[in-house]
């Protein structure tokens, strides 16, 4: 199984798959456009990687602070995925990992882990 990390907070739309010891990444225009888009560029990023949404067994998904209009629908996009398919999700915050220095995205499944974050949680953090 896989996990998926989605981060739409930031000046990129950024997707990241992690299979076994393979990572695949994709980052997007973060543009209004895109944002209406999410479910298609993530579904085009798991084809383009031979893969289904079945595939998926964890999401993890930026909560902020940044864009309310990429927090909100990349928030929307998960609770549907979770609410048509199960798989559980995770919102994380860059802020949640304390002093962490450097903070990799493939590191964020064992930070949330770490700092034990909780599955199927939504409280986003929006710029003003």
């Amino acid at each position: 199984m896989c996990t998926l990390i989605i981060d739409a907070a930031n000046e990129k739309i950024f997707l990241m798959i992690i299979k076994s010891k393979n990572i695949y990444k994709a980052s997007f225009e973060n543009s209004k456009t895109n944002y209406e888009r999410l479910t298609i560029l993530i579904d085009d990023f798991l084809n383009l990687n031979n893969l289904k949404i079945n595939d998926i067994s964890k999401l993890y998904v930026n909560r902020g602070p940044g864009s309310f209009a990429g927090i909100r629908n990349s928030l929307s996009v998960v609770k549907a995925i979770n609410l048509v398919k199960n798989i559980d999700y995770y919102c994380f915050s860059f802020k949640d990992f304390g002093d962490v220095n450097n903070i990799e995205y493939e590191n964020i499944p064992n930070l949330c882990d770490k700092f034990k974050i909780k599955k199927n949680l939504i409280n986003p953090i929006y710029i003003s």
